[in-house]
């Protein structure tokens, strides 16, 4: 059957595929011609064709920036940190798979999920908190070291304040794409594997987790392709002028020369860069994992 009558035969499903595409291409595709001004000195009030070309003037600018290194550093540290803890979501998952009691499984799933849906501020206003003084994390800390601190004025704590923030809050809603995954395992392969004499963690070595692997290589790889791309409401609630040198991140320093600034042309150059390299994590990893275990994105 050719391309033309499969589209005519399912014309009815490509017509559900439209409200979705038309939003997509106006709302994804239609704003990029705005990358133009990365490369202009941008004034609102001569537009985008108007305003004068000067090249790679900004990305120079940036390059040069005193504390790019150190903000890049920031940026990276956090990612690699937060990438470091991938594996929590397949661990609790193929946890939950071996739960016999139901009552108990859904309890457990309710209660990791429950902090994925409060908001952003809601969430900072939890973590401030806790690792204040009068909070639960400010109290250990003083009851371990003797010291009263605010947790978030101590720069060398704010990614780790972050990260695992960050883990309490989306590890469980992230299980219910292994959950899903390893209801697809064929069951009698862990009856054949029971037969044979394997133990759970046996089968959960080497039949659960081969079995999802393709679906946490893809995951793996779509988080590596945004490792540059901390996310900016969390970091800018959490800031503080004490723990700036540690906070301070491409997306916060976007946020300053962009928005309070005004500076439109070199934060588009910013954010261009941030996209280009994301891009290039994005193939790199994809290319290494195919390789290496014969799954990639494409």
């Amino acid at each position: 059957m050719t391309k033309y009558k499969k589209a005519k035969k399912y014309w009815p499903l490509f017509t559900l595929l439209l409200p979705a595409l038309i939003y997509t291409i106006i709302f994804c595709y239609g704003p990029m011609y705005g990358i133009i001004i990365a490369f202009k000195d941008f004034k609102p009030k001569l537009g985008y064709w108007g305003s004068a070309w000067v090249g790679l003037e900004h990305f120079r600018r940036f390059l040069s920036y005193p504390d790019f290194w150190k903000m890049i550093g920031n940026t990276l540290s956090i990612s690699l940190y937060s990438l470091a803890t991938f594996p929590c979501a397949i661990i609790l998952a193929l946890l939950l798979n071996e739960v016999r009691s139901l009552r108990f499984k859904k309890t457990v799933q309710m209660v990791t999920y429950a902090p994925y849906f409060l908001s952003t501020v809601v969430m900072c206003g939890l973590i401030t908190m806790m690792v204040g003084r009068e909070g639960l994390l400010g109290r250990l800390y003083e009851l371990f070291t003797g010291q009263s601190e605010n947790l978030l004025t101590i720069p060398r704590y704010f990614s780790s304040i972050y990260v695992w923030s960050g883990v309490w809050q989306s590890t469980g809603w992230g299980t219910i794409i292994y959950i899903a995954a390893l209801s697809g395992v064929p069951g009698e392969l862990v009856e054949a594997a029971k037969i044979d004499g394997a133990g759970r963690l046996r089968i959960i070595r080497h039949i659960n987790i081969p079995c999802i692997m393709p679906t946490i290589v893809i995951t793996f790889i779509m988080n590596t392709g945004s490792i540059l791309s901390v996310g900016f409401e969390k970091i800018f609630l959490l800031q503080n002028d004490l723990n700036m040198q540690a906070s301070n991140v491409l997306s916060t320093y976007t946020y300053q020369v962009g928005l309070i600034g005004g500076q439109f042309s070199y934060s588009t150059a910013i954010g261009l860069f941030n996209t280009v390299v994301n891009v290039v994590m994005l193939l790199f990893a994809n290319t290494i994992c195919k390789k290496v275990s014969g799954t990639g994105i494409w």
